[in-house]
């Protein structure tokens, strides 16, 4: 047994038993691992969980402690505890269609009509290769890039994150922090620039990060009502 799936299993083994956080979930898997005692707070791959929706489709935005599981380094969170177990009984299924989600979610605000790795646009080389690490979105110009990619994900990822910054700052649809209500531009600290996702999220400070990644669906939620207002 790998060490990816004993950790899915572990935190799996965790739900069972009540609330489970993913700093907990991650900790356990690292005993497992090299059987140390050392805390870690390791961010999962791709960034936490992106959808206001859970895996089999029930809504996460009103749920205060959704179960998080980590399967293969990648975080996935429910709204009950029946969700989560029918996703592992079904486990292939419900990934594909968790994948196909999160790309049809994110292709539409994806910031660069060029690979982030070759530089070449994309679709030069034929259809765009969308590719999913973890919960993000990365679109390749060839499957050859993949490879190029992964050997150093988060400098790639740190230029689409600057791409999708740069993209969605000027249309933000709020001027306050989702978090703590408080407004953006004034006296307070900078504002912080937070993706997760397809979405940029706009925080009055950093101490609001812990209560974002808490329940990202209940502040997802609001950007994505504020979205609708004003686009009818």
């Amino acid at each position: 047994m790998n060490r990816k799936t004993l950790s899915f299993i572990i935190a799996a083994a965790l739900f069972m038993t009540g609330g489970l956080s993913f700093a907990d979930a991650q900790h356990q898997a690292d005993h497992a691992k090299d059987g140390s005692h050392a805390e870690t707070h390791a961010k999962p791959v791709g960034g936490i969980y992106p959808l206001t929706v859970d895996p089999l489709g029930d809504p996460l935005a009103d749920i205060e402690k959704p179960i998080i599981l980590v399967h293969n380094d990648r975080e996935l969170r429910f709204a009950t505890e029946a969700n989560a177990q029918a996703f592992q009984d079904e486990l292939d299924k419900y990934l594909s269609q968790l994948d196909q989600s999160l790309i049809e979610q994110q292709r539409p605000l994806y910031p660069m009509d060029k690979c982030i790795v070759s530089d070449q646009p994309l679709g030069d080389m034929g259809d765009a290769v969308d590719y999913l690490y973890g919960n993000r979105l990365v679109r390749f110009c060839c499957k050859m890039c993949k490879g190029r990619f992964e050997r150093d994900p988060d400098k790639y990822l740190a230029g689409i994150d600057a791409a999708m910054i740069e993209a969605q700052k000027a249309d933000y649809p709020l001027n306050t922090c989702v978090v703590s209500g408080e407004r953006l531009e004034g006296d307070a600290d900078e504002p912080v620039d937070y993706v997760i996702g397809d979405r940029l999220v706009r925080l009055c400070c950093k101490d609001c990060i812990t209560d974002f990644e808490a329940n990202p669906a209940k502040y997802l939620a609001k950007l994505e009502n504020k979205d609708n207002e004003n686009h009818p």
